[in-house]
């Protein structure tokens, strides 16, 4: 292939209208399809500077054959024939919403002569009306079961209710009462279609007309001393009260939003949204994405409410929108969304208030989805085994490296600089072989990564000096301690050490295992920016394909590494603000300031305390006591 350079259109060609442009590989087919306020200045910046862009449009742009475009009256026009586009050729390189898992709807099938109420998942169908989604379909099954008495409309199969009506009788929940049983005739067409559509207009969030109603016959009925009916009426409202109270209320009665919360890395986002009706949370649903452009939280927005509520029924489109990040182009998406609902669409970012606090709910979902997502896919034992021997590809390593250390870095402006290894074995996290550094270099990350190293593979050689078996092969007897029959701390050498950081960082790492004469042992570092593994001596890092399941690995390894070096540095900068408060207490040294500490679990504690419960404390005397409390209350000795 020529490159992006051979198929560029003459300087001049592009017009400067709004447009939807299309790139096609040498094959014909779509490949990415984008929208511009501007063509020519957005295409122009695809040739423009290659070098510059970033590493996946470049693969974009090197599959590639030639481009093509169309131009639009106005941005909501070109909002249109792009999401059309998009639905028509499935373009590889598009970011695409695909639910993280079968979420569960309550349906009801309004296309047949006697609607039915049940749980479908999987893709929408015409002649239904769907609520929801919910997390769990036991859930709508205990709603369904409390709404049947007051609404009894068909549940059951068609099988079911074609047999029910060859032989003139009717099912169970018939005879129950939570059927109105139109199979054998109790109710005509019309009867039972009006129970269907307020069965519906109840899970719409119309509720307070029905508990109303319901009510009032209930006194009517105890008015007229027809107390079996007027207790039957009493138990149907309470079991709409028990539906109701199964959603949670967030806002306020008249609030009909959908919140939606994005979580991203460098490779994926995850997006969750709680659909709110009438104040309350009638369903939640989860997607991720794979990040194909270098793009923002903003665009990923954008992308998402077009596919979300491109195909959505005008119904299903709530008058608020709360997004993380507002689109580029807002407005004409709000509109967009707006032609659709039939009625004005807010799009806005909640800044204070209830909806903040119910966005950072949803935040947190979505946090928790992209982390379960990622361990799903590194638990699956195929997926490992190809991540490795990718790794072992792409690092030109002689076998798979089945033993994976990371070390990062964490500190507060050059104080407590703390260090961890996590070590990953077969492609899981080995945590009881995770540890933990306090580091002594102050010179930055470059140096903490050399000593940190330099410690670890040094105790390393030392364990393995004491039993003798230094150039022998690590089997069972070489890893464990012989007086405990533990394994060593640091018995195991790994195949690989990944440093959270770039060429510096690999390069430090190196250094140190070459000073110590261990050079069995593979490095790599992995750069947060875009995900770039470099190799000690290279002047250019290997970039990973996007959909690998080596970077997969390699990205779950450096964040773990990450996480457990926060939690560490977190823990210890806690405990130097604790005994900080104390720093300036005359006659204090630190073996009685951790003292003190231990005595009493805080300074809060150690503050309210009395002279004489403080002199308990082995080491203090009476006159220390008093110096401290006085110190502490803010008082002059």
């Amino acid at each position: 292939m020529g490159g992006p350079v051979s198929f560029r259109p003459e300087p001049g060609t592009i017009p400067e209208s709004p447009g939807v442009y299309r790139f096609r590989d040498s094959g014909g087919r779509v490949i990415y399809v984008g929208k511009a306020k501007s063509l020519r200045q957005r295409l122009n910046s695809y040739f423009a500077d290659f070098a510059g862009l970033h590493p996946r449009t470049q693969t974009m742009l090197t599959t590639a054959v030639g481009v093509d475009w169309t131009v639009v009256g106005t941005e909501v026009e070109a909002l249109q024939l792009e999401y059309s586009w998009i639905k028509e050729y499935d373009p590889r390189f598009n970011v695409k919403y695909r639910d993280d898992k079968s979420y569960p709807y309550l349906a009801v099938t309004m296309g047949e002569e006697f609607p039915r109420v049940q749980v479908l998942r999987g893709a929408k169908r015409k002649g239904i009306r769907y609520f929801g989604p919910y997390s769990h379909a036991w859930a709508i099954r205990e709603t369904v079961d409390l709404l049947l008495r007051v609404f009894p409309i068909r549940s059951c199969s068609a099988g079911v209710f074609r047999r029910a009506a060859q032989i003139g009788r009717p099912c169970l929940l018939g005879y129950i009462g939570k059927c109105s049983a139109p199979c054998v005739g109790r109710v005509t067409e019309q009867e039972h279609r009006a129970l269907a559509d307020d069965f519906c207009d109840f899970m719409a969030g119309n509720t307070g007309r029905f508990t109303r109603r319901l009510e009032r016959e209930m006194r009517q009925a105890a008015a007229e001393q027809e107390y079996e009916r007027a207790a039957r009426l009493r138990d149907d409202i309470q079991a709409l009260r028990q539906a109701m109270e199964k959603q949670a209320v967030v806002l306020a009665d008249n609030t009909d939003c959908d919140v939606i919360a994005l979580v991203e890395d460098a490779l994926e986002a995850a997006v969750q949204v709680f659909y709110v009706r009438s104040g309350r949370i009638r369903g939640q649903r989860g997607w991720v994405v794979d990040k194909v452009e270098d793009t923002g939280p903003g665009e990923l927005v954008e992308q998402f409410l077009l596919q979300m509520y491109g195909e959505a029924a005008p119904e299903a489109l709530p008058r608020e929108v709360l997004v993380p990040a507002m689109p580029p182009d807002a407005e004409a998406v709000a509109e967009l969304l707006g032609e659709h609902r039939g009625a004005r669409v807010e799009i806005r970012v909640p800044q204070r208030g209830d909806k903040k606090t119910l966005m950072e709910t949803v935040e947190r979902n979505a946090k928790e989805a992209l982390k379960q997502h990622k361990l799903k896919r590194a638990s699956d034992l195929t997926a490992r085994s190809r991540a490795l021997q990718e790794v072992a590809d792409a690092l030109g390593l002689d076998q798979a490296p089945l033993r994976i250390e990371c070390y990062d870095v964490s500190h507060t402006q050059g104080t407590n600089v703390v260090a961890s290894m996590v070590v990953f074995e077969d492609g899981l996290a080995r945590k009881s072989e995770y540890r933990r550094f306090a580091v002594n270099s102050t010179e930055g990350d470059v140096a903490s990564i050399h000593e940190v190293i330099s410690r670890r593979f040094r105790r390393y050689l030392e364990e393995r000096s004491e039993t003798g078996e230094l150039d022998v092969e690590v089997g069972a007897g070489a890893a464990l301690d012989p007086e405990t029959g533990k394994p060593r701390k640091f018995a195991y050498p790994p195949n690989l050490v990944v440093v959270d950081g770039g060429p510096a960082q690999a390069a430090a790492a190196q250094r140190a295992l070459d000073e110590l004469g261990v050079d069995d042992v593979a490095v790599c570092g992995l750069a947060k920016r875009l995900e770039e593994v470099w190799l000690p001596e290279e002047d250019l890092p290997a970039i990973l394909p996007r959909s690998s399941e080596a970077l997969y690995l390699l990205q779950r390894v450096r964040d773990e590494a990450h996480r457990f070096a926060i939690t560490y540095h977190r823990s210890k900068r806690s405990k130097s603000v604790k005994e900080s408060a104390l720093d300036e207490v005359p006659g204090l040294g630190p073996a009685r300031r951790q003292a003190l500490i231990k005595h009493f679990g805080s300074v809060r504690r150690l503050r309210e305390a009395t002279a004489e419960q403080i002199r308990e404390v082995p080491g203090i005397g009476p006159a220390t006591a008093e110096t401290i409390v006085s110190a502490l209350k803010g008082e002059h000795p």
